[in-house]
């Protein structure tokens, strides 16, 4: 997902955390002593994580792991090891019986570490005391390069978001070029792409039997590099993407492969297994897993974490825990298809729900942690009001290749009742210790807008509007409309800002009747593809006029595999053929960011320069009156 910039972002306070920990051998080890105090001498598996070792189930380490110990194996976690030193990080739990684990971490890296401007960061969320250089420039490559050399002859899987995005040729704007699949640089028997759980068991099961690594090549959401004779002829169920050589001298192939590599990743039952070739090795991508039932994603919540981060983080504060800690997340994937987006390439973009039971009881161990104060920070998802929705007619859905359920228009085939939600939100609030509950993830207000024809759904969303803004805001409701003018929406796979206008209408008469002074603070995006400096100039008339100062906005990022990326490198547009304009040099780029902020007026020169270089004069005085 794009990472949203703040103007005047106030600084957080690094207070220390004097919360009371649970004891060492209610977490994974993380080191050689923790593993002994569990009575251990060996262990099956180490995980090797860009992050700091959070034991909640937002945190991937902790998921792979905890998934792997319900399975009967010894994992041990060792969180952002020194790649600089002796790399005795690497070394201290020697080789694991049947293989190492590695990932970047929950982001991918170079997000992590660079702007849109590709300044390095000074901080990260996911390290202690946002403590900035504790993980290298592309993790995966490194740490998995380190450990072949120590271990040549022990098994080594990638995972994460950015060995998932990365698994196939690719934009990498950091370096502004386009790169291999990442089996091409990082040294590892399997990659596994998407959400892990189910993968990483099949092929731990199969390594335990005596199976040998390099026969493992048929389990799903898995890709691995094998020799070029192995790629089959295309028909049904093998696609064969433009060759790595072909990719690097026309862009259009790779425009077009990414096509492929998306409908693909959203169908229902997995689909086909994509081939792309490189000289005389070929990477195979096996389907996805169909979306997790309801017992199977309750299953993976249910694990028995702490919800804490390891006491060897005592006396720190790790930013994307506090901003989780009292949150709880109700379902995975994404059917939005946004164009800048990753989630449903990572998590397809079928809807897999928890249980109301389930959700219920990590609401009660919310409300028994030491510091909580009665408020669930948020009840939520990927897109926080897609809970409990899918296809009705699920033989359509199997067939379908649609990107987006909601873009051009919602489907008529999706069910968009908001009734299940409501009745998490009325039970939540319900419980025992339980003041309020909010709503911090983003809202798909078109979905609950949406007329469906049946009027008991439609009267049950127009209930869950006024709820959510009455009853679930924590003062400020934010939303994405993301621009305002129509053919840039259309590329971005977003509604009609009309939909945020009527959206708006409701938010306000919400307010006056329940007397309540909340604010609705939209996000925009500036350089995305199709966008151009009289677009953004327009888009600031739209928001002046809805007398909007601009605090959540960002200058478009592309990140690997997302059909925007693919638009910024290529040129093209992958569904269409056609060429689009995209801001790529950083004077065009700023020169659209600035209008975010028209009423500062350090900006005012410039931006009325702009205006008549456009022959725009009149948009002067809309803007300025």
């Amino acid at each position: 997902m794009q990472q949203r910039s703040q103007k005047n972002k106030p600084v957080q306070s690094q207070k220390e955390n004097h919360l009371p920990y649970p004891p060492l051998t209610d977490y994974l080890p993380t080191s050689v002593k923790e593993m002994k105090l569990l009575g251990w001498d060996y262990v099956d598996v180490v995980i090797f994580s860009g992050d700091a070792y959070v034991d909640h189930p937002s945190f991937a380490a902790a998921v792979i792991g905890r998934t792997l110990q319900k399975e009967g194996y010894r994992v041990a976690i060792v969180p952002q090891p020194n790649w600089q030193d002796d790399l005795r990080d690497f070394k201290k739990f020697g080789a694991p019986r049947l293989f190492f684990g590695v990932s970047a971490g929950a982001m991918d890296s170079m997000v992590n570490h660079y702007t849109a401007g590709r300044r390095k960061r000074s901080d990260d969320a996911y390290t202690p005391d946002a403590r900035h250089g504790m993980r290298p420039d592309y993790p995966t490559i490194v740490y998995s390069k380190i450990l072949r050399e120590l271990f040549p002859d022990t098994p080594i899987i990638a995972g994460g978001i950015e060995a998932s995005m990365r698994r196939v040729s690719h934009y990498d704007y950091w370096q502004d070029r386009l790169r291999p699949s990442i089996l091409l640089d990082a040294p590892v028997d399997l990659l596994i792409y998407g959400m892990g759980e189910k993968p990483i068991v099949e092929i731990a099961r199969r390594l335990s039997t005596g199976e040998q690594i390099k026969d493992i090549t048929d389990v799903r959401q898995t890709a691995m590099l094998l020799p070029s004779s192995s790629v089959p002829q295309p028909d049904k169920d093998n696609i064969l993407l433009s060759s790595w050589e072909k990719v690097g001298k026309d862009k259009r192939a790779q425009s077009a492969n990414f096509r492929h590599v998306e409908e693909q990743s959203n169908r229902m039952e997995g689909g086909a297994t994509i081939w792309q070739e490189y000289g005389n090795k070929a990477v195979k991508v096996n389907p996805m897993y169909p979306a997790m039932t309801t017992g199977e994603i309750d299953s993976s919540f249910d694990l028995p974490y702490t919800r804490m981060p390891h006491p060897r983080y005592k006396g720190k504060h790790i930013p994307a825990f506090e901003m989780i800690k009292f949150s709880v997340n109700m379902h995975r994937g994404c059917f939005g298809g946004c164009a800048f987006c990753t989630i449903s390439a990572h998590q397809g973009k079928f809807i897999a729900s928890r249980s109301k039971e389930s959700i219920l009881n990590e609401v009660k161990k919310v409300t028994h942690m030491p510091d909580f104060k009665g408020y669930i920070s948020d009840l939520g998802g990927p897109s926080a009001n897609m809970y409990g929705m899918g296809g009705k007619n699920k033989k359509a859905c199997a067939v379908c290749l649609r990107p987006s359920c909601l873009h051009p228009r919602p489907c008529p085939n999706l069910n968009t009742d908001h009734g299940p939600l409501l009745d998490i939100y009325h039970s939540v609030d319900s419980l025992q210790g339980v003041k309020k509950s909010f709503i911090g993830s983003g809202v798909r207000y078109d979905l609950s807008m949406h007329p469906t024809g049946n009027a008991d759904t439609d009267r049950t969303n127009r209930i869950y509007n006024e709820e959510l803004i009455c009853r679930h805001v924590s003062g400020r409701l934010k939303v994405a409309p993301e621009h305002t003018e129509q053919h840039v929406l259309d590329i971005m796979r977003k509604p009609s800002f009309e939909q945020f206008y009527k959206f708006k209408d409701i938010f306000d008469r919400v307010n006056k009747k329940h007397d309540l002074n909340q604010q609705l603070i939209p996000y925009f995006i500036s350089s995305h593809p199709g966008c151009t400096e009289l677009d953004m100039a327009l888009l600031a008339c739209a928001t002046r006029d809805l007398n909007m100062h601009l605090e959540q906005v960002q200058d478009f990022t592309p990140t690997p595999m997302t059909l925007a990326t693919e638009i910024y490198y290529s040129g093209y547009h992958p569904y269409t053929g056609e060429k689009i304009f995209t801001a790529t040099r950083p004077e065009e780029k700023l020169a659209q960011r600035r209008f975010f902020f028209w009423y500062d007026r350090t900006y005012r020169p410039e931006i009325i320069k702009s205006l008549h270089r456009l022959h725009r004069p009149d948009l002067i005085k809309r803007l300025f009156k």
